[in-house]
């Protein structure tokens, strides 16, 4: 590989990390060539990207960000193949590569980067595939504003029923 063409790699992977705020690095080594594809064909249909590229390509251009974004504890899980999964959904790699492995071993998970969190080991599946999207997130924030609203306006009408309810018998006994 000649200079140019790792300058063209990284800056390609600058792009492409850089400008997506989820992305996982598996490690799919020793899986034959007919799982791999079946991967790629599964992470196809969800919508996922798969790329491969060498970890000190991955790091040149992780390191061209600014440090606020954080990734610099992804730099220890850089060693080995790697298989880079990018999607704009945070949880869909992690429910991948669960349904993947029920009938696999790899690919595992080296590390995952979520909105400037990261997450380091193939244990950490469990807790990406409960994460809850943005979409989510606002309806349980919405709900969670709208129930006092609802009780108040509940007991208003309540009260209301029940002062109706006590005048008509007073006038009825009046009568």
């Amino acid at each position: 590989m000649t200079r140019e063409d790792k300058s063209a790699a990284i800056a390609e992977l600058k792009e492409e990390l850089g400008g997506t705020p989820f992305f996982y690095l598996a490690d799919s080594s020793t899986l034959p060539v007919a799982k791999i594809n079946k991967f790629r064909r599964m992470c196809f249909e969800k919508g996922i990207k798969v790329k491969v590229a060498k970890n000190t390509l991955i790091q040149k251009a992780l390191e061209g960000e600014p440090e606020s974004k954080g990734y610099a504890p992804l730099f220890e899980a850089l060693h080995g193949p790697t298989t880079i999964l990018i999607s704009s959904n945070p949880k869909a790699p992690a429910k991948l590569l669960e349904e993947f492995r029920k009938t696999e071993e790899r690919p595992l998970l080296k590390a995952a980067y979520i909105d400037s969190s990261v997450f380091i080991g193939d244990d950490q599946i469990a807790a990406l595939v409960k994460l809850k999207s943005k979409e989510e997130m606002i309806g349980e924030i919405i709900g969670l504003l709208q129930s006092p609203a609802k009780r108040l306006a509940s007991q208003i009408t309540a009260t209301g029923s029940k002062i109706a309810g006590i005048v008509k018998t007073l006038e009825e006994r009046a009568q």
